[in-house]
C-alpha cells in the first residue's frame, strides 16, 4: 500500500509541476510560432504580388526571343538534301519510369526532323529488371520502325541522371552530332520542337543553350 501511495503522490506532484510550468513555457512558444507563421504568410503574399507584377511587365513590355535574337527557319536544299539539317542527339535519362517511359520515348521518336539526322539516346538507370526490360523492348519496337534509337545502360548510378547524361556523351556515335537536346523521362515535346529551337543556335553563335518552357 505504501508503494502504491508513493506512486500516486509522485504522479500528483508531477501533475502539479506541469500545471504550474506549462503556461509560462507553452504560451510564449505558441506566441512566437504564431508570429513566425504570420511573417511567412506575409512573405508569400509579397512574393506572389511581386511575381504578378513582373509577369505583367514582361507580357506588356518584354521582347520575344524571336525579336531579341536572329531566327531563320531551316530551308530545304536540293543539292545538300538532309545534310542541310544539323545532326541532333536526343538524350532521355530514365530511372524506373514505368508510368511515362512509353510517352517520352514516343514523343522523342515523333519529332519532326529528318530520320537520318537525329539519334535518340535512352539512358536507362532502372534498378527494376522488369521495367528495364520494358524500356529496352520499347526501344527495339521503335528501332524496327526505322528510328535511330540507342538503348544505353551502365553498371553504376554515379551522378544519378546527370551522371547518365555525361556517360552517354562518351559513345562514339555522339561525335557526329552537332547539337544535343535533353528531355527528362516525363517530357513530351511537340513534334516541331527542333524546328523552333535549333535555328536559335545556328543563327546565333554566341548562344550555347536554349531553355524551352516547361508545361505541365
Amino acid at each position: 500500500m505504501e508503494s502504491q501511495d508513493g506512486t500516486i503522490a509522485l504522479t500528483g506532484q508531477i501533475g502539479l509541476i506541469w500545471k504550474q510550468t506549462k503556461a509560462p513555457l507553452l504560451v510564449p512558444f505558441l506566441k512566437v510560432m504564431v508570429v513566425v507563421c504570420l511573417a511567412m504568410s506575409v512573405m508569400l503574399f509579397v512574393e506572389r504580388v511581386y511575381m504578378g507584377i513582373v509577369i505583367v511587365f514582361l507580357k506588356l513590355l518584354g521582347r520575344k526571343p524571336e525579336k531579341m535574337y536572329k531566327w531563320e527557319a531551316i530551308k530545304d536544299d536540293v543539292e545538300l538534301g538532309n545534310s542541310a539539317y544539323p545532326m541532333v542527339l536526343i538524350q532521355i535519362p530514365m530511372y524506373n519510369e514505368k508510368e511515362v517511359y512509353q510517352l517520352s520515348i514516343g514523343a522523342a521518336c515523333g519529332l519532326s526532323w529528318p530520320a537520318d539526322r537525329i539519334i535518340i539516346q535512352v539512358l536507362d538507370d532502372s534498378t527494376d529488371r522488369a521495367i528495364k526490360s520494358m524500356v529496352e523492348q520499347e526501344c527495339k519496337r521503335w528501332a524496327s520502325k526505322g528510328i535511330n534509337i540507342k538503348y544505353e545502360i551502365r553498371d553504376n548510378r554515379n551522378g544519378y541522371k546527370a551522371g547518365a547524361l555525361k556517360e552517354g556523351m562518351k559513345h562514339s556515335y555522339v561525335k557526329q552530332c552537332d547539337y544535343v537536346a535533353i528531355f527528362d523521362a516525363d517530357f513530351q515535346p511537340e513534334p516541331d520542337f527542333l524546328y523552333r529551337t535549333i535555328p536559335f543556335l545556328i543563327n546565333n553563335p554566341e548562344i550555347a543553350l536554349v531553355q524551352a518552357r516547361w508545361k505541365f
